[in-house]
């Protein structure tokens, strides 16, 4: 793939409310091309797809929103923190700005919000970029996942594992750690991106959110029979660009994708969590390559 400069399109910065959430969002590329939405996953926004927007925008009518409780969207302060109305609300969105076949790039929490958009109107979705998104129980790392799934098997407010849970999310190390490990030259990760996510985590009341999101987490993994399903009768192709050093979601995530999809490509890269940051051209290679008019 050739970057043309003069074809490169400038991104829009814009928000729609949807039953008292504001949802903000990113918008490039022209309307009436085929439509991919972006949706990022823990602990960032629609920020870790800046890079690949301007690649895609030629190609791809581009929307990357900022799920509840991540970036510069607003919720009330009734909003119920689950992923069933984060993906409510995404589905609100593309409603409103009357989209209704699309592609879907899926990452981490992203993949939880895309399946159930999915299984609410499968022929909307016409293929999937998986990054490290994750629909199998082999992806779940012990590594990250152990302590969670310890809290899964007890109660929402249990001290036990909201006070460690609690400073876990307070201590920026563990941000910067989720954008470096795995990744062979850290200086290649531009460091603004998780100083960004670190500063809107410190935001009042974003540690409560984030503990509810990771007990309600269970719910997605009770759904994966079904997101399998869904892969198996959509018969839709599926692109697995992966860290293949992720220590969230593994390798084995990516590999059971073989199970259920039969239009399938799969490609690792030398990177982790945020594959995007060191290795965004050729994923966006690859993206227009299986997607691409």
């Amino acid at each position: 793939m050739s970057v043309n400069m003069s074809n490169i399109t400038a991104t829009f910065h814009k928000t729609q409310v949807q039953d008292g959430v504001k949802v903000w969002y990113r918008e490039a590329g022209e309307i009436g091309k085929p439509t991919i939405v972006l949706l990022h996953g823990f602990p960032t926004s629609s920020n870790m797809f800046r890079n690949l927007i301007p690649l895609l925008a030629e190609h791809f009518h581009v929307i990357a929103p900022d799920l509840p409780g991540f970036g510069f969207s607003e919720t009330p302060d009734d909003y119920k923190f689950t992923f069933d109305a984060l993906s409510d609300t995404i589905g609100y969105l593309l409603n409103t700005l009357s989209i209704d076949r699309y592609f879907v790039y899926i990452m981490d929490y992203g993949s939880p919000v895309g399946f159930r958009l999915a299984l609410k109107n499968p022929s909307n979705i016409r293929g999937i970029v998986t990054q490290n998104g994750n629909a199998y129980e082999e992806g779940l790392d012990d590594r990250f996942w152990g302590p969670l799934k310890g809290y899964w098997k007890s109660f929402q407010s249990d001290p036990n594992f909201v006070k460690p849970l609690s400073s876990y999310l307070q201590d920026p190390a563990n941000i910067v750690s989720q954008y470096h490990d795995g990744v062979v030259n850290t200086e290649s990760v531009d460091p603004a991106a998780y100083t960004l996510d670190i500063a809107l985590l410190q935001r009042v009341g974003q540690t409560d959110i984030q503990l509810k999101l990771f007990f309600d987490y269970q719910e997605n993994v009770k759904l994966y029979p079904q997101f399998q399903q869904f892969l198996r009768d959509s018969n839709i192709p599926v692109l697995v660009a992966w860290g293949r050093n992720d220590t969230i979601f593994s390798v084995p995530g990516a590999e059971a994708f073989r199970k259920d999809v039969k239009n399938l490509k799969i490609v690792y890269y030398d990177s982790g969590h945020f594959a995007l940051e060191t290795h965004v051209v050729d994923i966006a290679k690859q993206i227009i390559s299986v997607f691409g008019e």
